[in-house]
């Protein structure tokens, strides 16, 4: 199994379509707490998944048992906690949620999966935790960042 990771921000919505199609992604998964942004108008749920079935034939789900919570979020923001402190946290969460378990019932009969964020870069964005976490409970799991 493929696992991709792709934040939206500083992309436009050529660019990030033209990547998810690219990449023959066929199951977009939304790992953000929140999918009605207003950074990038096309990124907003019901919007987004339109547009992923229109343009890239691909699936679409929000799911926030893959997101932090509010409080975790808020606490990093608001640099309460470090980056390390936030992995630590985020890390307990998902195991705790057994990420894993949800995620194998929803990538069923998909083979290049991605992970979206906002962050444009993966090394402080959660979606970079969560694929790294599943690589480790998955077999067969590769990661791109795209």
């Amino acid at each position: 199994m493929n696992i991709f990771t792709i934040g939206y921000s500083k992309k436009s919505a050529k660019q990030f379509f033209g990547l998810v199609s690219s990449h023959e992604i066929n199951l977009l998964v939304d790992v953000r707490l929140h999918n009605k942004s207003q950074l990038a108008g096309f990124t907003k749920g019901q919007d987004l998944a339109y547009f992923l079935k229109e343009i890239c034939h691909c699936d679409y789900i929000h799911d926030e048992i893959f997101a932090p919570t509010d409080d975790i979020l808020k606490s990093y923001r608001n640099k309460e906690i470090t980056w390390q402190q936030y992995v630590d946290r985020y890390l307990v969460l998902v195991n705790s949620r057994q990420c894993e378990t949800r995620f194998s019932e929803v990538v069923s009969n998909h083979s290049n999966i991605c992970l979206l964020c906002t962050e444009p870069l993966p090394e402080q964005c959660h979606r970079r935790l969560l694929a790294e976490y599943l690589a480790t409970k998955l077999p067969n799991v590769t990661i791109y960042h795209i």
